[in-house]
């Protein structure tokens, strides 16, 4: 990793002798930018070794980047080149790093070419055009531990006295101090008990006391309305992911369907094998 990025006077000539070099028309990423014993190390691999560094990298310097990415490769290789051996487990590394990097541009592939405009526009029709129409209410209540104490604040507001000022002198639920305002809510939002006695009220009525698990309540509708069909941009990401998870899936059924794929028996391992790291330094034949 890139520890300390620094650009000496001698590094900073060097860019520059490369950078003159090179005109950027011969640039490509199979150009050598610097040799390590035998070894070329081209622009390709410092682009691949730019692309992984953190996102704090970003702040520095091109300049500074280039001459610390070369130092960084430039070290690696003295150190891979002084290893007296391969270890087993690099190999294996490798073999999986290169099978999740081809099927990940597979993958890539796959979702660009299955998530266009048509099918995003047709998941969105699918998904809502047959859309049940759903009421939503805004409510407001006030809760009390007895039906007697429900009964006098009720009395309170058919006398006149405003809904929300009664909830504020006498509720003991958490809106109660910004006058038992509930704001927007679906069905099923609510226990069954207050959504019933909420449901069966016009806009401005207010139950009677009725209890649930929480208390004994009194509830008033102030709005009703059918809640309204999402906007194509408001679901298009979510629609895209179920799209891009649906054509990975098929594809992937199809291909293991035309591959023979020989799955080990039940029992042939013991799962916890994986937790045998020593494995990986047996030398095999």
């Amino acid at each position: 990793m890139l520890k300390h990025i620094t650009l000496s006077g001698a590094a900073a000539l060097g860019l520059l002798l490369s950078g003159a070099a090179f005109a950027q028309d011969d640039v490509t990423a199979d150009t050598v930018v610097v040799t390590v014993g035998e070894t070329e190390i081209t622009l390709g691999e410092m682009i691949i070794a730019r692309s992984q560094l953190p996102p704090q990298y970003a702040q520095l310097p091109d300049d500074v980047l280039f001459t610390g990415i070369v130092d960084q490769l430039v070290q690696q290789q003295l150190l891979a080149d002084a290893a007296e051996s391969v270890p087993p487990r690099i190999d294996f590394t490798l073999q999986n790093e290169r099978r999740s990097l081809l099927a990940g541009e597979t993958i890539n592939k796959l979702v660009e070419d299955a998530v266009t405009d048509e099918a995003v526009n047709s998941a969105y029709e699918e998904r809502f055009a047959d859309m049940e129409e759903v009421p939503e209410y805004n409510a407001a209540h006030l809760l009390v531990e007895t039906e007697e104490e429900a009964a006098a604040a009720k009395a309170r507001i058919d006398e006149g006295e405003e809904f929300a000022d009664v909830a504020r002198d006498v509720s003991t639920g958490p809106t109660g101090p910004n006058g038992g305002d509930l704001g927007w809510f679906a069905p099923g939002a609510m226990v069954p008990e207050f959504e019933e006695a909420v449901n069966t009220l016009e806009k401005d009525e207010v139950t009677e006391p009725f209890e649930t698990q929480f208390g004994w309540h009194v509830a008033k509708l102030r709005d009703k309305r059918i809640q309204e069909k999402p906007t194509l941009d408001a679901v298009r990401q979510e629609l895209t992911g179920e799209i891009q998870e649906a054509a990975v899936t098929a594809y992937l059924e199809d291909l293991e369907a035309d591959t023979t794929v020989v799955r080990p028996e039940e029992g042939a391992f013991d799962p916890a094998v994986l937790n045998n790291l020593g494995l990986l330094d047996q030398q095999t034949e």
